[in-house]
């Protein structure tokens, strides 16, 4: 059985993964949140702030990181990488 992650556990996943990147806290206060529907669906979710951007691919589990210039980051598979998020069994 797969766990679905949480909103705002993987939100808060992100504010960790951007703050590890350097990203000032105080500029984390001003994170814009975008949520994509696809046919009625949450397909997506994308995270800016300070140039920076993160996709959370909500069906693959995946979320990942870029920089102002568009180079990936980071990646993270929510399915499998249970501990960041603390997600129960």
């Amino acid at each position: 059985m797969r766990t679905e992650p949480e909103p705002h556990e993987v939100r808060s996943l992100v504010i960790q993964v951007l703050e590890r990147l350097g990203v000032s806290v105080l500029v984390l206060r001003d994170l814009e949140e975008t949520v994509l529907i696809d046919g009625g669906k949450h397909a997506a979710r994308s995270y800016r702030v300070h140039g920076y951007m993160a996709m959370w691919l909500s069906e693959v589990g995946i979320v990942q990181f870029y920089d102002a210039e568009g180079n990936m980051l980071a990646t993270i598979n929510l399915f499998t990488e249970s501990e960041p998020l603390k997600m129960a069994a």
